[in-house]
């Protein structure tokens, strides 16, 4: 079929913009209306709830946003995909239903199922399944579509595959579709929302509105806001969502793998981007598998430290409260806030977080936080905390695992109530088999120095070179974005110019990372270069142990690392200047 689809999102998690759904919907024109409600931590949430009542296990608050927007998308002929059936997708599919009668709607709705799988040691167990699922709910006329666990990617995928009729071999289209998906899945990010040049959008980066991703038949696609809309959409917005929560060039899917480094981007007008060129090969023969468990009971406490010898302070308590209840389990963290001759308290100030993990929710609990308290008055001068005591609460461990793609029943449940299964792709490859497409191209049209080339390119400045510098932060050359997945973190970091590119990929070295980030220096870091986008992303394994939701570090999801990164004074080439290549709205941006 001919033509352009018109895919929206209007949720990247569970907790996104409530009216979202309804600004997507009154905005401008549409085919289909995406959101997004799962992530790791959120599998675990909905686990939790489902122990208490197994009628729950989805994103409730989807409901309330339906409520008020289900008449107006059947009106207007918008369909609906949404991940957020979560653990129970037949469960909202059936509260839809009713909620559809309650409105005295009609409403054909489908959903599918299959990735839960038995496993009796842990919470929940979900494969991540493909998009032909989707695709074959609304081909058999599904006014919305409801998943569990499948990619984000595939809910923007699996109605491209409906409308255009692409096959399992048709791997480039799928490839540019699952690029589409990714860019549109965490809604205002790549509208502006969480951009490092913020104070550049034209509205200051205050309320940026959703995307949308025209896809074409040969799947690609240009990405796009409604008219009116806050935010922007830029090649460094574009490339900054690209560079979110990905690996190496080889971005694994269920039904495809894409090539990272085969996507190009280019201005196509205001607000509008372009995504083209994307290469992909077939997938790989087995699903990957997200598994949580509880792993006990935590709590925490923050002691202040106000002047003097802070670290002798924090030595005392540290004594004091594994004596208290013994060291297992504790951490302790200081964090120096402190700045000496301050003229007030909290400016002069250290925090001292102390994290108590264990089995035993009572030693966790209030045994723990009471301990704490009772030093209120004996222990270091200047005592006090900024929390009272409190109970401790439970925590989860997310795990990666994969099954082989034809252990998973993947099935679709139509309008009609007719089970159809998804038969795993008929052609899968091993990850070498898929580093095989020719890369090299740009950003913007513009050939970035060295693209194809694995050596590093050298410049003036560039590391072992000499050449006049300055002492500025990285991030007047650079845009970074930073996320998790499980217990490693992602840290992309893209050039704004081809001159800083050139530079960027001979000195952002793994050990220069480690030099400008320590905490990164014991762990095993990857580095993956992507010329057409000018970046370099390094995936950092175990920066956040067992994963966000038992992590005591500072920044559990890793969200804030990439401006931790720009933050960083260091010797930047006098030659390169700071600032964007041109302004946003200009030819370019």
């Amino acid at each position: 079929m001919s033509g352009v689809l018109r895919v929206g999102n209007a949720s990247g998690f569970y907790g996104d913009r409530l009216t979202a759904w309804r600004e997507m919907l009154d905005g401008g024109e549409l085919d289909v209306l995406t959101g997004d409600y799962l992530a790791e931590l959120t599998m675990l949430i909905l686990g939790r709830d489902r122990m208490r009542d197994p009628a729950l296990g989805y994103a409730r608050t989807f409901l309330r946003q339906l409520e008020g927007c289900l008449g107006t998308a059947l009106d207007r002929g918008v369909r609906i995909v949404t991940n957020a059936g979560g653990l129970n997708p037949a469960g909202l599919a059936a509260a839809i239903g009713s909620l559809a009668d309650r409105l005295g709607l009609t409403a054909r709705i489908g959903y599918v199922e299959g990735d839960a799988l038995a496993r009796p040691d842990a919470l929940t167990a979900n494969a991540y399944l493909g998009a032909f699922g989707i695709a074959a709910c609304l081909d058999a006329g599904a006014d919305v579509v409801v998943t569990g666990r499948v990619t984000d990617a595939s809910l923007a995928v699996g109605p491209a595959i409906a409308r255009f009729g692409w096959g399992r071999d048709d791997l480039d289209a799928l490839a540019g579709a699952t690029v589409a998906g990714h860019l549109v899945e965490c809604g205002a990010q790549v509208t502006g929302g969480n951009f490092s040049f913020f104070t550049e959008l034209p509205d200051g980066g205050h309320r940026p509105g959703f995307p949308i991703a025209e896809i074409h038949p040969d799947g690609s696609s240009v990405l796009t806001k409604h008219p009116g809309t806050g935010g922007a959409v830029t090649v460094e917005t574009v490339t900054a969502q690209l560079l979110y929560e990905v690996g190496g060039p080889a971005y694994l899917g269920p039904d495809v793998v894409t090539r990272l480094d085969t996507v190009t981007l280019r201005r196509d007008g205001p607000d509008r981007v372009r995504v083209s060129g994307v290469r992909g090969t077939p997938p790989p023969d087995t699903l990957k598998v997200g598994v949580n468990n509880l792993g006990g009971f935590r709590n925490s406490m923050t002691f202040v430290l106000c002047g003097l010898d802070v670290p002798a302070k924090a030595a005392l308590v540290r004594g004091q409260i594994e004596e208290a209840v013994g060291k297992e389990g504790l951490e302790f963290i200081l964090a120096r806030t402190d700045h000496p001759d301050a003229a007030d308290t909290e400016a002069a100030s250290a925090l001292l977080h102390v994290h108590l993990r264990d089995g035993d929710r009572a030693r966790a609990g209030r045994t723990f936080s009471a301990a704490a308290v009772e030093l209120a008055l004996a222990s270091y001068p200047g005592c006090t905390l900024t929390t009272l005591p409190g109970d401790a609460t439970p925590y989860g461990v997310f795990t990666a695992d994969v099954v082989p793609q034809d252990a998973v029943d993947h099935v679709a449940v139509l309008p009609d109530g007719a089970r159809v299964p998804i038969a795993p792709p008929p052609r899968t490859a091993s990850a070498p088999e898929a580093e095989s497409p020719e890369t090299g191209a740009a950003v913007d049209g513009r050939a970035p120095a060295g693209a194809g080339d694995p050596r590093p390119a050298r410049t003036p400045g560039a590391a072992g070179d000499t050449g006049p510098t300055r002492r500025a932060p990285l991030g007047e050359l650079v845009g970074a974005r930073s996320g998790d997945k499980g217990g490693d973190a992602n840290l992309g970091v893209w050039a704004r110019t081809d001159a800083s590119w050139a530079w960027l990929r001979g000195w952002l070295t793994v050990e220069r990372l480690a030099a400008l980030l320590p905490e990164t220096a014991p762990l095993t870091v990857e580095r993956h270069e992507l010329p057409r986008l000018r970046a370099v992303n390094f995936v950092v394994r175990g920066l956040l142990g067992p994963g966000v939701a038992a992590s005591t570090r500072f920044d559990p999801q890793a969200k804030a690392l990439g401006e931790l990164l720009r933050g960083r004074i260091v010797d930047l080439p006098a030659e390169l200047p700071a600032g964007p290549p041109e302004r946003v709205g200009e030819a370019g941006a």
